[in-house]
């Protein structure tokens, strides 16, 4: 075979392997797109915790027979806004400024006169100031004064309602140390408007033992509210 014969030969053998020599790109690859990171969830706002609103103690001007009411007021008071008083100074102050009238008035002038002089204010505890209030304003005998109210009529029920009537009588029971039941009934019933006391001893059923006070308060009240309803028609 001639050179040339050999050559296109040749040729003619890389031309078919031509195409199998061809390299390949690279294969593309596709990014995957970029994922944002989830937003975070906004949190619930937390719910602060409202105080009720405090009702101050009322204006004290000296009465025995209201002092300890006014100092469990100005105490509750102080209890729950204790976040507002920085000592034990303020908190005597506060209360001092309700002394308004009478005696109590004369005897708040009458610390502030001292400080004044001496420069120190003679109260510097609460505590101090607890024990000086209750020996100025806390009756000298509560349950003498309390057994004498029962033992006479002024504590009787008059125009009052029954739920008015009965706070007064529990109270004064309660400083009287009266726990007896029969004798309950007996100073309860004994202070009832007529009418009431014939109406519950009177009921054909379900009357009220005679030692039963709580059963006797209850039927008061129910007869009580029934006037009250029938009048308002």
């Amino acid at each position: 075979m001639g050179l040339t014969a050999q050559i296109q030969q040749l040729t003619q053998l890389m031309t078919g392997l031509a195409p199998a020599l061809t390299v390949a790109p690279p294969p593309v690859t596709t990014s995957p797109p970029p994922v944002n990171p989830p937003s975070p969830v906004p949190s619930a706002p937390t719910k602060q915790r409202m105080r009720p609103k405090l009702p101050s103690p009322p204006d004290f001007s000296s009465e025995r027979t209201s002092g300890q009411a006014f100092l469990n007021s100005c105490i509750l008071y102080l209890c729950l806004a204790l976040e507002q008083f920085s000592c034990d100074e303020e908190k005597i102050f506060w209360t001092l400024a309700f002394f308004k009238d009478g005696r109590a008035a004369r005897w708040s002038k009458n610390l502030f006169r001292q400080e004044a002089d001496t420069g120190i204010f003679p109260i510097q505890s609460w505590a101090d100031f607890e024990q000086q209030f209750q020996s100025q304003f806390f009756s000298v005998n509560a349950e003498a004064d309390a057994v004498n109210a029962l033992e006479g009529f002024t504590y009787y029920q008059g125009n009052r309602t029954v739920d008015d009537y009965l706070d007064s009588f529990l109270t004064l029971v309660s400083d009287a140390g009266y726990t007896d039941p029969q004798t309950l009934v007996v100073k309860f019933r004994r202070g009832l408007r007529t009418n009431i006391q014939s109406q519950i001893a009177t009921m054909p059923f379900r009357q009220p033992a005679d030692t039963d006070p709580e059963a006797w308060y209850a039927a008061a009240q129910r007869i009580d509210q029934a006037q009250l309803t029938n009048e308002a028609f």
